[in-house]
């Protein structure tokens, strides 16, 4: 594996909506994971970021990639609940796992959002087969681009 990529950092959710037990890297370790972070009142979130999660979970085996999404909420803490995010999930048929980002000591910024080092929502990384990050990108990406590297990334042996 190249020395320059970067393992991708564990996640610290504290609810998981959609998944019968927690998840965690190393439970996917071989599959393609598509990390979606986002919130549910980001207008960018809402008008690209989710559909192009769900399009991702819907046109690829989910024994080859996992969606994942984290509801990352740095902003309007009061407002996105759990249970708020419960009914938003069932609203616009979520079915792939969505992990809650734990608060940050502070209460400002998640724990996985800042280990990431994410700018803002939406946040789309990819994660090879290996668990290493390919692709970190924020804001609205192009859907061929996405669905090029996430096919190459599948071409990838899954080295440890």
């Amino acid at each position: 594996m190249n020395p320059l990529l970067q393992a991708a950092p564990s996640w610290s959710v504290s609810q998981w909506l959609n998944a019968s037990s927690p998840i965690t890297l190393d439970s996917l370790r071989g599959k393609v994971t598509v990390l979606h972070a986002f919130q549910m009142l980001c207008p960018a979130c809402v008008s690209h970021g989710i559909p192009q999660a769900k399009a991702i979970y819907q046109a690829f085996p989910q024994d080859k990639v996992a969606v994942i999404g984290l509801h990352t909420v740095f902003e309007h803490h009061a407002a996105m609940t759990p249970v708020a995010l419960e009914a938003f999930a069932h609203e616009y048929r979520l079915g792939f796992p969505i992990g809650i980002d734990q608060a940050g000591p502070d209460g400002l910024i998640p724990l996985t959002m800042r280990a990431y080092s994410m700018e803002g929502t939406p946040t789309l990384i990819l994660i090879d087969k290996a668990g290493y990050i390919r692709l970190h990108h924020f804001g609205k990406l192009d859907d061929i681009r996405v669905g090029a590297v996430i096919g190459q990334l599948l071409t990838e042996p899954a080295e440890s």
